[in-house]
C-alpha cells in the first residue's frame, strides 16, 4: 500500500522546470507588446496636434502670412454729456397728518374709505353733535337776554339825559351810564361764548386738514372717542404723496460743486428704477442741509417730485442722481475702447490704410457706456472697441461689424490657391489631405481674437 512507482518520482522532479520555462515565454511576450505601444505613442505624438506651434514673430503676427487682425471699431462723436452725482435716498411724504378727534363723543359716521384720495376740507367722520348743539343754543339765548337788558338801559340813560339837572340827580345819571357799559360788555361775552360753542359743534365733523391719501382706519363707527392726544387715539393717518419729497446724501467733497451749480439755477434730480437706468420721475432740488454729518462725512439734501403716476411711495429706498452740469459738444467714445497702460489711458485709432496707432488720451468723465475724451482724439476718427489681444502699434486690421453702425463689416479675404487648385477663406479649415494643422490654427486664431480682455475703468 505504501509503494509508489519510480516514474511518479521522476515526474515530480521535472514539473518545476516546465513551469519556469512557461513563465519566461510569457514575460518576453509582454515586453514586446509594451515596446509596440511605446512606438505607436511616439508616432501619434509626432503626427498629432501636440506638435509645437509656429513661433510668434515681432509685431504680434504669426508666420505664414496670417493676415490682418480682425477687430470691431466705432467712430468718436461730438455730443452733449450730462454730469450726474449719484446717491441713495429715502422717499417721504411731503406732509403727514394724524387725524384725531378734538371733542369727546360717540362716533356716529365714518365717511371715508381706506386708501382713498381726499381733498382738504372733506368730511372724514362725524361725532354725535346733540350736546354741543344744545350748548350753542344756550349761549345764543343768554346773549339775547343780555341784549334786551342793554336796550332798556340805553333808553333810560337817554331819558335821563333829556331831563333837567333839577329833576334827576347827577349820580343817578352816572349809575345808569355805568349799567349800559356793563351790559355791553356782557353782550360781548355772550358772543364769545357763542363762538366757542360753535367751534365745538364744528369739531363734531372731522375734516381732512390736507389733501392726500388715507391709510388704514384706526377706529370704527359707534366707538366713544376722546378729544386730545391722550384720548381715544387717532381716526386715520393722511399722507400727501403728490408731490412727494426724497431725502438723499452726497459726500462732502461734492458740496462745493453742488453749491456752484445751484447758484446758476434750479438743479434737476432724477429718481431711478430698480434697474438703475429707467428714470421714474424728475424733480427739483429744494434745499441743502446747513451742516455736514460728522459721523458719515455727507451732506443731506431734499428734492421734491411731482409723482403724477405714484411711482414713488413713502418709506421707499430709491436711487437718485443730481444733474450738476452738461458738457457741451465734447468727444465721446465707447468705454470699451479705452485701454489702460503704464503711461495712462490710450486707444487704438484706425488709420486710412487699415493700420492702427496708439493714441494717449485724457478721459474726464466715464461710465459703463461712454467716456469723454478731453485730448488725444478728434471727432470722426475710428477707434477699436474689441479684438485687442494681437494689436500693436502699426498692426494691420480688418474692421468687422458690431461697431454700433459706425463701421461696415469687412469682406472675407481670400488666400492663394492650394496645390489642389481650390481656394479657401481665411480661418476656414484646410482641405483634407492639405493638413489638419491649418484648420486647427485657424480655429485657435478665432478663439484668441474673440477672447479680447474687458476694459477696467
Amino acid at each position: 500500500m505504501l509503494y509508489r512507482p519510480q516514474s511518479s518520482l521522476s515526474e515530480q522532479v521535472v514539473a518545476p522546470e516546465q513551469i519556469r520555462s512557461g513563465r519566461s515565454w510569457r514575460g518576453r511576450l509582454v515586453s514586446v507588446l509594451i515596446g509596440c505601444l511605446i512606438v505607436a505613442g511616439a508616432v501619434v505624438w509626432i503626427a498629432g496636434p501636440w506638435q509645437p506651434q509656429p513661433r510668434q514673430q515681432q509685431g504680434g503676427r504669426f508666420r505664414g502670412g496670417e493676415g490682418p487682425v480682425p477687430v470691431v471699431a466705432a467712430v468718436a462723436k461730438l455730443a452733449d454729456v450730462p454730469v450726474y452725482l449719484d446717491g441713495v435716498g429715502t422717499t417721504r411724504a411731503l406732509n403727514t397728518v394724524t387725524v384725531r378727534p378734538q371733542v369727546d363723543g360717540k362716533l356716529i359716521k365714518v365717511s371715508f374709505k381706506e386708501g382713498q384720495d381726499v381733498e382738504r376740507g372733506d368730511v372724514l367722520a362725524e361725532i354725535d353733535p346733540v350736546t354741543y348743539q344744545a350748548q350753542l343754543d344756550q349761549a345764543k339765548a343768554r346773549k339775547a337776554q343780555d341784549e334786551a337788558q342793554l336796550e332798556n338801559a340805553r333808553r333810560d340813560l337817554d331819558r335821563y339825559n333829556r331831563m333837567s339837572a333839577n329833576t334827576v340827580a347827577e349820580k343817578q345819571v352816572d349809575t345808569q351810564r355805568a349799567q349800559v357799559a356793563q351790559l355791553e360788555a356782557q353782550v360781548r361775552l355772550d358772543q364769545a361764548a357763542i363762538d366757542n360753542a360753535q367751534a365745538y359743534l364744528n369739531y363734531t365733523k372731522i375734516v381732512a386738514p390736507i389733501s392726500g391719501r388715507t391709510g388704514i382706519r384706526q377706529v370704527d363707527e359707534g366707538n366713544i372717542v376722546r378729544g386730545g392726544d391722550g384720548g381715544g387715539g387717532a381716526i386715520v393717518v393722511i399722507t400727501q404723496i403728490k408731490p412727494i419729497s426724497v431725502f438723499f446724501s452726497l459726500p462732502q467733497q461734492q458740496l462745493r460743486r453742488v453749491q456752484s451749480a445751484l447758484a446758476r439755477g434750479p438743479l434737476i434730480v432724477e429718481a431711478l428704477g430698480s434697474d438703475n437706468k429707467t428714470v421714474v420721475d424728475r424733480g427739483v432740488l429744494q434745499v441743502v442741509d446747513n451742516q455736514v454729518d460728522q459721523a458719515t462725512g455727507t451732506v443731506k439734501m431734499k428734492a421734491e417730485f411731482p409723482n403724477p403716476e405714484l411711482q414713488l411711495w413713502p418709506g421707499q429706498f430709491i436711487n437718485v442722481r443730481l444733474l450738476v452740469e452738461t458738457l457741451s459738444q465734447v468727444v465721446v467714445v465707447p468705454t470699451a475702447a479705452v485701454q489702460r497702460g503704464p503711461n495712462g489711458a490710450f486707444v487704438y485709432a484706425v488709420k486710412g490704410d487699415d493700420s492702427v496707432g496708439v493714441r494717449t488720451v485724457t478721459v474726464t468723465q466715464q461710465d459703463d457706456a461712454q467716456s469723454v475724451v478731453a485730448s488725444g482724439l478728434q471727432a470722426g476718427e475710428r477707434i477699436v472697441t474689441s479684438g485687442f489681444v494681437r494689436l500693436t502699434d502699426g498692426a494691420k486690421v480688418a474692421v468687422g461689424g458690431g461697431g454700433g453702425g459706425d463701421s461696415q463689416p469687412a469682406p472675407a479675404r481670400e488666400r492663394p490657391r492650394a496645390p489642389g487648385g481650390e481656394r479657401q477663406r481665411e480661418g476656414a479649415p484646410a482641405a483634407e489631405g492639405g493638413g489638419r494643422e491649418g484648420g486647427r490654427d485657424g480655429t485657435r486664431r478665432r478663439q484668441r481674437s474673440d477672447a479680447a480682455p474687458s476694459v477696467t475703468q
